[in-house]
């Protein structure tokens, strides 16, 4: 039988009204986080995403995590269709273009990411995309701008030990076993992709294309997350803290007596 404790549900309410910016400062306070997090909305018109205040539009041919990086690394509110991006992988994981035979296919990654045509097609099967025929548009802001309200999900960029915390949070009440996977090369499935499709949290590592065009560093990890979550996470975080369980974590030390440390982080609570 299956232990209850790590299957339990996700579901969270969603809040009445967000207040982005306390919960934005409160990320950066627990966490330190170097980059701004943001949020992601699919509209069902152009006109909708286009109604936005201050959005954006290219004007050039992108991928999607060039559009991302520019709310996430550069605080630009800007929206999308798929005539703005560079190709079917881009649109498919966020419900922009059909998850179709051809694009299931792979063809364009065999002998480059994979193997053979079969490994290829295997890959993009594995993915997780947004419904399709649903959007015809997306958009990303940070969340302080409060122009997304709410997005339909947020993205936080975060080194390992800043993400862990974060995770240890979002566990802190309620607790769940996550289970994450890594499709490889097209990662933004694994983040974004996950999020928009199932509404629970999604951890990535963000892939060679992320990277090279979004700007990822090499100590970033992305999770994307429906914001009813991010209460959660800052209060369990919160939690945690006053526990003396916090971000920086500092180092002990490989050669210490580790007892008394261990103690006071995993000794009784009195």
């Amino acid at each position: 039988m299956a232990d209850n404790a790590t299957n339990r549900s996700t579901t969270i309410a969603e809040p009445a009204a967000y207040d982005w910016t306390q919960l934005t400062d409160d990320l950066n306070r627990l966490l330190r986080l170097k980059t701004t997090p943001i949020g992601m909305k699919l509209f069902q018109t152009v006109e909708e995403m286009e109604a936005i205040p201050k959005i954006r539009r290219p004007r050039s041919i992108h991928t999607t995590d060039q559009i991302v990086a520019q709310a996430s690394r550069l605080g630009f509110t800007i929206g999308i269709t798929q005539k703005d991006l560079v190709g079917a992988q881009c649109g498919a994981v966020i419900g922009l273009h059909p998850q179709d035979d051809e694009w299931l296919s792979g063809r364009n990654m065999a002998g480059v990411w994979y193997s053979n045509i079969e490994d290829s097609s295997a890959h993009q099967r594995a993915m997780d995309c947004a419904p399709y025929g649903r959007y015809a548009a997306m958009a990303v802001s940070p969340l302080t701008s409060g122009r997304l309200n709410p997005p339909d999900i947020c993205l936080i960029y975060a080194t390992p030990g800043q993400m862990i915390i974060f995770i240890n949070g979002l566990q802190w009440a309620g607790y769940k076993k996550f289970e994450w996977g890594v499709v490889g090369e097209s990662a933004c499935a694994d983040s974004w992709g996950r999020a928009l499709k199932t509404g629970e949290p999604s951890l990535s590592i963000p892939c060679f294309a992320e990277r090279r065009y979004g700007g990822v560093l090499d100590d970033e990890m992305l999770m994307a997350l429906p914001p009813r979550f991010l209460p959660k996470a800052i209060d369990g975080m919160k939690r945690l803290a006053g526990n003396g369980l916090r971000y920086p974590i500092p180092q002990y030390g490989i050669q210490s007596d580790a007892r008394a440390g261990l103690s006071v982080s995993y000794g009784k609570k009195e």
